[in-house]
């Protein structure tokens, strides 16, 4: 027998989500149940606990995404599991598509080599701090790098303190004597040996990344390589990833063909490379280098945050190679798996067409604003009319704000969101900040679903003097945003 789903939904998003199933076409049967309230996000637990009488035979119950409140007695009194959907009524489908195979993005396979370029120049305690930096942003390797005709006298410190608080070093460095120091100091790897300095491998134990004795000498690492297997040794190899329009088609190249030759050898990809010396941002360029990446099968990969552009290389990397493991292992394109690498746009940035935020408008009768946008542009509405424009000064002489300068700050703001997020193609949902993705660290609290939700800006305390509650300061939900 097929499931039986009962949607509980408010007034204005009913009619809208009998829409969306019927178009569905689910394998399941269902019952849409309008609790009595205007607004489905002003639906709470305890409200549903007191209102709710029937659950018309079915086997689970969907609440909107917004729905606050403890579901877990909820569903003790009503003896059926309880789950909240999505916050947009329009991503329903997606919710169902992905429920059954949620990805797994706590496995990689990829090994971040987080590059510390003027290592000499830097203190031990400054070392220290920019490691955490990387750790906590996915690396797994402090890569020590060490400057051409640069004293470092406190190399050794650096190490042996990076070790003491639980580290994974490399030393980086074309010198020899940098490479033995780094070695005997502690460093678990040496970035890099070649062919005829081989014999610094005998000396530490520190596993040597090998590079060609000259550029595009494949020959030379090939004997290289058979010289660390006939020793035995772990080792990873390093064809060198070249700029583009310096060798980057070729020096792809030679990495198929070294994997091609060398099926089970450890490799590694300079992706520094591409995302310091590239002008473009830097999210697309490490999610095309990880899936590079893991076609060939490379699992180590040495990263750089030097150029201001590239201030996020080591966290899209770790995102980008756990998106990319969850995408090989379930043998699925790289799509639908997390959004945290579209830092600019979204797949699905309009989730209402004009039509239906006029359709919406309609059944406005109070004074607070809502905001949406549509690809036609922004809308803003209340019971007095829907007004639409591409830019937001167009709007400020219809609103009648004018005198009310804590709704008008209010307004502005929102507007400016809107404006951004439609001129890029990304989701605006009025009270909440724009999603950038992994570009930038989090600022907005987690919430607590089992609490209300936390006041928006407009009834939060304001540097503006008497700010008062605006009417616009309702939660949202399906059907309506605030």
């Amino acid at each position: 027998m097929s499931e039986h789903i009962l949607f509980l939904t408010g007034k204005l998003a009913e009619k809208q989500l009998h829409n969306i199933l019927e178009k569905m076409q689910p394998e399941f049967s269902y019952t849409v149940h309008q609790l009595g309230l205007k607004v489905a996000a002003l639906m709470t637990a305890d409200m549903i606990a007191r209102r709710l009488t029937d659950t018309f035979g079915a086997d689970r119950m969907i609440l909107p995404g917004r729905c606050r409140g403890d579901l877990e007695p909820l569903s003790v009194k009503l003896g059926l599991p309880i789950e909240r959907g999505p916050e947009e009524l329009k991503d329903l489908p997606l919710y169902f598509g992905q429920e059954a195979h949620k990805p797994d993005l706590s496995r990689y396979s990829v090994r971040i080599f987080a590059e510390i370029v003027d290592a000499p120049n830097v203190s031990v305690d400054e070392v220290i701090k920019r490691a955490c930096y990387y750790k906590k942003n996915g690396a797994d390797v402090i890569d020590i790098g060490c400057l051409p005709s640069t004293d470092f006298p406190h190399m050794e410190d650096i190490i042996q303190t990076l070790k003491q608080e639980g580290f994974s070093v490399s030393i980086d460095s074309l010198d020899a004597n940098d490479l033995l120091r780094g070695g005997r100091a502690g460093a678990d790897y040496m970035l890099s040996l070649h062919e005829s300095t081989l014999w610094i491998a005998d000396e530490v134990a520190a596993t040597p990344i090998l590079i060609p004795e000259k550029h595009e000498d494949l020959a030379s690492l090939d004997r290289a390589i058979k010289s660390m297997q006939a020793k035995n040794r772990t080792f990873i190899v390093d064809p060198i990833l070249d700029p583009l329009h310096f060798g980057f088609t070729p020096s792809i190249v030679r990495y198929h063909e070294v994997r091609k030759n060398h099926p089970d050898i450890e490799m590694m990809f300079g992706v520094g490379n591409i995302t310091e010396l590239t002008h473009a941002d830097t999210a697309g360029m490490n999610a095309l280098l990880l899936g590079i990446c893991s076609e060939l099968n490379i699992n180590n990969i040495l990263a750089t945050e030097v150029s201001k552009h590239a201030c996020r290389a080591v966290k899209e990397a770790d995102l980008a190679r756990r998106i990319m493991f969850a995408a090989k292992a379930n043998d699925t394109l790289p799509k639908h798996i997390d959004p945290g690498l579209m830092a600019l746009h979204e797949i699905s940035p309009f989730p209402y067409s004009l039509e239906e935020i006029k359709e919406l408008a309609g059944q406005i009768r109070d004074p607070s604003f809502r905001i949406q946008t549509s690809s036609e542009g922004l809308h803003i509405f209340n019971r007095d009319g829907l007004h639409s424009a591409t830019d937001p000064f167009d709007l400020y002489p219809k609103l009648h704000v004018e005198n009310d300068g804590g709704h008008a700050f209010y307004l502005g703001v929102e507007l400016a969101r809107a404006e951004i997020a439609w001129q890029l193609g990304k989701r605006y949902t009025q009270d909440q900040a724009l999603s950038w993705g992994c570009a930038t660290d989090q600022t907005e609290p987690t919430v607590d679903l089992h609490t209300f939700k936390p006041a928006g800006t407009t009834l939060q305390k304001s540097s503006i003097q008497d700010v008062q509650k605006t009417p616009s300061s309702k939660k949202e939900g399906w059907g309506e945003e605030k």
